[in-house]
């Protein structure tokens, strides 16, 4: 195994309390952590790429990171009333 996919690893593995924290948070604080999932699950995908010397994995992380975005903008247009304190 080499450093990028010890990386990897680990960005996996911290995912998963920001992921349980996102399951219990309020709605507001839901966006957020939903956010900050999806770039560190963009940012791991980007190190099993060079871990596993496979450039063509890489199209998965730029999709991963567009499709974080555009569900955060259809979460926050259909819960735009919700969020309102």
């Amino acid at each position: 195994m080499n450093v990028f996919l010890w990386a990897a690893t680990a960005l996996i593995a911290l995912e998963l309390p920001l992921l349980g924290y996102a399951a219990f948070a309020p709605r507001l604080s839901l966006v957020a952590a939903l956010q900050a999932a999806g770039a560190v699950f963009t940012l791991a995908l980007i190190a099993l790429t060079q871990g596993l010397h496979r450039s063509a994995y890489s199209i998965l992380a730029v999709v991963a990171a567009l499709l974080t975005f555009a569900g955060r903008m259809v979460y926050v247009r259909f819960f735009d009333r919700e969020l309102d304190p």
